[in-house]
């Protein structure tokens, strides 16, 4: 296991980032913020997909009166969203954010600068200083000759002057940029310049699937060096599809516990008796919000699927046309090929309640054993113990090589 980066703490609501605190996952409404009910539906929605912060944009008097009614009925912190109006952020501090975003190619007038830190000091709030590639201080951009990870590291520490100036230190930092090499440098430069939490973004990414591979490659890179306090995928899409994205990748990685279904399944072959992609996405369809912390396997073929996915809380394997459910790698019951998906879900929920051992307890497992084992034995002789023809190949390699 990777050993994280030792930073600071602070607080934003009642959320820790940053100090070996967990990862955070971010995302931010795509709203009005002046639209209380609909902001409000989105927050929620996000809150339930994994998300611990959320960011709402104030451009505008309207957005700061809006979030004066969003806060006290949020169930997760609000960051506001600040760009070129320093007044809007002070109007959010006053509507009762949890903390802010600045974006320092924006708002470069130091006075500015100082006079929303002292606010936030006075009021304990944090403030995260948010470089993006895109915006840059044009001075920096010229210094540089472009876009460069020691540009964006720069301006981040500028903006860290102004705030000392004023002794507010409740501050986390970004420096996203849209190219992924750019950003994990920048923030490998920034964590060896302070000890300040960082938030980690790939800006950008554009929409899924790239946009989720990008994202993934800037963010996971850097987590697996032990860097990072809290995240969001920049993605193209429904915001809900940004905190799911994140929380999917911190399960993944083993920095937080797990909330919902790890669906694992076979890349299919030769001996798949079902189609495996449309069962799996049923299947991922099925748990989408069912928050059962467990491991479930979906696999093509009964000859190998119950032992490769033997580690898996519970899983099914496709055999004879029928469905060959397992606990633990243990055979427990058969159910008919159209009944696969629904026969999960009862059995996931059955064990997020029970506990394996009472699902396996409760299971004819020598009647199931024995009828995968018939369903087995069909296949091999149907399909043979080379399905794929492997051996065959083998005697061509070789007398290739040996002409």
């Amino acid at each position: 296991m990777f050993e994280r980066r030792t930073t600071r703490q602070i607080n934003v609501g009642k959320v820790l980032v940053g100090g070996g605190s967990p990862i955070t996952v971010q995302s931010m409404t795509t709203t009005k913020t002046a639209d209380v009910e609909g902001t409000l539906q989105q927050i929620y929605a996000l809150a339930a997909a994994g998300c611990d912060i959320v960011r709402c944009t104030c451009n505008e008097q309207e957005a700061a009166e809006g979030l004066a009614q969003i806060v006290p009925r949020s169930p997760i912190p609000i960051i506001a969203d600040i760009h070129h109006q320093y007044k809007m952020a002070l109007a959010a501090m006053e509507a009762g954010v949890h903390g802010l975003r600045l974006n320092p190619g924006n708002i470069r007038k130091p006075e500015h600068i100082k006079a929303v830190a002292s606010e936030a000091r006075d009021r304990n709030l944090p403030i995260r200083i948010g470089v993006n590639g895109g915006s840059l201080d044009p001075s920096l951009y010229e210094k540089y000759g472009g876009l460069t990870a020691a540009a964006m590291v720069e301006s981040a520490m500028q903006e860290i002057a102004y705030f000392n100036e004023v002794d507010f230190n409740l501050i986390k930092i970004s420096v996203k940029a849209s190219n992924v090499p750019l950003m994990v440098e920048a923030y490998r430069m920034l964590a060896d310049a302070t000890d300040i939490p960082l938030h980690l973004g790939v800006t950008e990414a554009g929409p899924p699937p790239a946009g989720l591979v990008k994202a993934t490659a800037g963010i996971a890179t850097l987590l697996l060096e032990g860097i990072g306090d809290t995240i969001r995928y920049s993605l193209t899409a429904d915001p809900v599809e940004e905190a799911r994205a994140g929380r999917q990748l911190l399960e993944a990685l083993g920095l937080r516990e797990r909330k919902n279904v790890d669906l694992i399944a076979c890349p299919s072959c030769g001996r798949a008796e079902v189609d495996v992609i449309e069962i799996a996405n049923k299947a991922m369809k099925a748990f989408e919000d069912k928050k059962l912390p467990l491991q479930i396997a979906v696999m093509g073929c009964v000859v190998n699927g119950p032992g490769e996915a033997r580690e898996a809380d519970l899983g099914i394997a496709a055999g004879n046309k029928r469905g060959h459910l397992f606990v633990k790698g243990r055979n427990v019951a058969v159910v008919p090929e159209d009944e696969m998906v629904e026969a999960l879900v009862e059995w996931a929920e059955f064990i997020n309640e029970h506990g394996t051992d009472a699902a396996i307890a409760r299971a004819d497992t020598v009647k199931a054993e024995r009828e995968a084992q018939r369903d087995r034995s069909e296949l091999l002789n149907e399909k043979g113990d080379d399905a794929n023809r492997a051996q065959e190949k083998i005697v061509e390699i070789r007398k290739t090589i040996e002409n």
